[in-house]
């Protein structure tokens, strides 16, 4: 008998600084995350700002680069790829209560702007991390650690 992998793709759309992609290629290795893919104008290894942050896991983690964030979307939901956003908002529903569905691919975007609003129409669900001080958002690479962590859990 064979035990089902939840699979979880991380797609990384617009994120200039190398260093974040750098974090969040670490970060997926940790969390057993299937393929990383790099879209519009993320950075991309190799990289000596992406290295120093991955520790290696460049090297290993699949990745792939794809200018076009939407026409990635649209495959991966004919495969039955569930697409999930991470942004920032009220009226989006709490990572802690979010129930996922695999396989599922999560999405996170620019460090200023977020991920695209047109990406965002494509999405079968909107997650937010609850903001507990002033601080109304954390960084692209910490909050993708967050919710990794959660949809492993």
């Amino acid at each position: 008998m064979s035990i089902k992998k939840k699979e979880i793709y991380l797609i990384i759309q617009n994120v200039r600084s190398l260093f974040n992609v750098g974090s969040m290629f670490r970060t997926a290795d940790v969390f057993d995350v299937t393929k990383i893919y790099l879209c519009g104008y993320t950075g991309f290894p190799p990289r000596d700002q992406i290295s120093k942050t991955a520790l290696g896991a460049e090297e290993w983690i699949d990745w792939e680069r794809k200018r076009q964030t939407n026409t990635l979307i649209k495959k991966l939901k004919k495969q039955g790829v569930k697409i999930v956003v991470l942004e920032t908002g009220e009226k989006n529903k709490a990572l802690p209560k979010f129930k996922p569905k695999f396989p599922l691919a999560l999405i996170v975007g620019n460090e200023l702007t977020g991920v695209n609003q047109s990406t965002i129409e494509l999405a079968d669900d909107i997650i937010t991390i609850p903001m507990l001080g002033k601080k109304d958002s954390l960084n692209v690479a910490t909050a993708a650690g967050i919710a990794l962590y959660q949809l492993r859990n």
